[in-house]
């Protein structure tokens, strides 16, 4: 699932894909436009060519695995191959991360849109959508470069296994509809919002793939965009609630509504749903004559759709499950033998007589008074042995010093070697949640030693990194497994951050946060890390934690400088 969860394209389930748009009651004629849109989406699906549609298909490029792109990006496999246009996941063997990569001729009929879609699309820089990062015409191609996402799973495949708690849907539901209006302050509309678009991270977060670029791929346009992206965003939540898909066909292995009845609340096609959830999904829809009934407004843009989730009672994160404790086993005990289990029946057991119990306070006695007397026996000795020795050898007593001071007192006196500088041979920026790297044509400033420059983060809307992942970091290459003994880190404003190491063994630098341990954390502007125990490797990992608050109202750190030392 890590592979498709991250392909560019979104690829529709056996059945196919259908406008978000339509109605239960649209007519003959739309259906067949729909069945047109499914057989389409069903070749993708297969990777296959496709018929296209006339004058709108160009001759597919012949690419292959192991082809190189910009001698940069080798394609590794490709995913979708419809229309004109083929997805594939490949390598940037620059920056050693994997990414996605749609190919098309540059003679293609929607080349110059697709291009202009993806380089808008990357002027946004929310990182609550999957990153454009690169997108180029060359050698009679054209080619958009995206994030890949390994941990990240699509929400088809959610519901595949059921409905999502109502915390989930509502953290759905609010993450998608922020994303979105925020996209179309901007200008920009997706117009192929569906639960192949939609992502969940490991860490919980959800993200959007394929902003205005799925639907120039595709040639999809729209007169109203904002409605037509508030309805997905409806029909998401109706599903996630359901798992059901809000129209009468089968659409991304979910069962229609039933035929002839209309779109019902959630709440009437499954019980237990959330009822402010169910109005909230009818509402974005905007389905007249149910929302009518329950006197709310529908929802036409992504705007009123975040006010209208703004307005909602927060929903809580179910409380974790409690586990009883083991009950507790009662040690069984027959007349005085404690910790035995009671005989059986007609089983006779020996009975032990108790010892009589003068006798036994008696012996005690005798046995503290022994002990006093040997004691006191043993200090007296060694007090008078002691005096002996000591006038005995009274002129040996400088020797005997001098002696000691030679010996152990020496070494304890000595003072301890100052700490020395360690050269870092080299640093990379270090985004395993997000894209894999952030602004690394910056990271040499983290160790130039200049305290004036300094390399930054995206900017973020909060300061856990807008919940869109647990931190960020540099690594640190020392050139060769060395002994660490601080690290000191200057921010430009008081930034959280952890030290991290990689092991001694390690012969490459690791590539998942978990291949480095926390030695150290610390809150500051100017943070020195010490390991509480002696440190040997070659590969220092500084992550952040906490992002300070910039004077434009964002969340970004600065790092200026970092020094280690032996």
């Amino acid at each position: 699932m890590a592979d498709r969860s991250t392909a560019a394209v979104d690829v529709a389930e056996n059945s196919g894909d259908e406008p978000l748009t339509a109605k239960a009651d649209q007519s003959t004629a739309d259906g067949e436009a729909q069945n047109r849109e499914r057989d389409t989406d069903s070749e993708e699906a297969q990777g296959s060519g496709g018929t296209g549609r006339p004058g709108e298909r160009a001759s597919a490029p012949e690419l292959h695995s192991g082809h190189k792109l910009a001698r940069r990006y080798r394609l590794e496999e490709c995913v979708t191959r419809l229309d004109g246009f083929s997805s594939w996941r490949a390598v940037d063997e620059k920056l050693r991360r994997a990414v996605g990569v749609h190919v098309l001729p540059a003679d293609h009929s929607r080349a110059r849109s697709v291009l202009a879609a993806a380089r808008s699309s990357a002027l946004l820089g929310d990182p609550r959508f999957v990153q454009v990062l690169d997108a180029v015409e060359e050698n009679d191609l054209v080619y958009v470069v995206h994030e890949w996402l390994p941990d990240a799973t699509e929400l088809t495949t959610l519901l595949s296994a059921g409905p999502l708690e109502p915390h989930d849907a509502y953290q759905l539901v609010s993450q998608v509809a922020s994303a979105m209006a925020a996209a179309h302050r901007e200008g920009l509309a997706h117009l192929r919002l569906n639960p192949n678009a939609v992502l969940r991270t490991s860490s919980g977060q959800w993200r959007i793939r394929g902003l205005a670029v799925n639907a120039a791929l595709r040639g999809i346009s729209s007169d109203t965009p904002q409605r037509t992206d508030t309805e997905a965003i409806g029909a998401l939540l109706y599903a996630a609630l359901t798992q059901r898909w809000p129209y009468e066909n089968d659409a991304y292995g979910l069962s229609g509504l039933p035929k002839d009845i209309g779109l019902i609340p959630p709440d009437q096609v499954r019980a237990g749903v959330h009822r402010g959830l169910s109005e909230l999904s009818m509402r974005a829809l905007a389905n007249d004559g149910a929302t009518a009934s329950r006197h709310e407004s529908p929802c036409t843009t992504p705007e009123e759709l975040v006010k209208a989730i703004g307005e909602m009672p927060r929903i809580r994160p179910p409380e974790p499950a409690f586990t009883a404790p083991p009950e507790y086993q009662h040690t069984s005990y027959q007349q005085g033998t404690y910790g035995r289990p009671a005989p059986h029946p007609g089983v006779a057991q020996p009975v032990p007589s108790p010892p009589p119990p003068l006798q036994s306070r008696t012996g005690k006695a005798l046995k503290w008074a022994v002990s006093a007397l040997l004691i006191a026996a043993l200090g007296l000795g060694s007090w008078q042995l002691a005096d002996a020795l000591m006038d005995q050898g009274g002129g040996n007593k400088n020797d005997t010093r001098t002696q000691t001071q030679d010996g152990s007192d020496k070494d304890a006196r000595q003072p301890k070697k100052p700490a020395q500088p360690i050269a870092i041979a080299g640093a990379h920026d270090f985004d395993p949640f997000g894209d894999g790297s952030e602004k690394p044509s910056d990271i040499g400033k983290t160790y130039d030693g200049d305290p004036g420059s300094y390399w930054q983060t995206d900017y973020y809307t909060s300061a856990d990194f807008g919940r869109l992942k647990s931190g960020l970091g540099v690594i640190l290459d020392l050139g060769k497994v060395q002994q660490v003994g601080s690290v000191t880190v200057s921010f430009v404003g008081s930034t959280s951050v952890e030290l991290r190491t990689a092991n001694e063994n390690s012969a490459t630098q690791p590539a998942t946060l978990n291949s480095y341990t926390k030695v150290a954390e610390g809150t500051g502007t100017t943070v020195t890390l010490k390991p509480g125990k002696s440190l040997k490797t070659r590969y220092l990992l500084v992550w952040l934690t906490k992002l300070p608050l910039q004077t434009d109202g964002t969340y970004r750190a600065r790092v200026a400088d970092i020094k280690v030392t032996s």
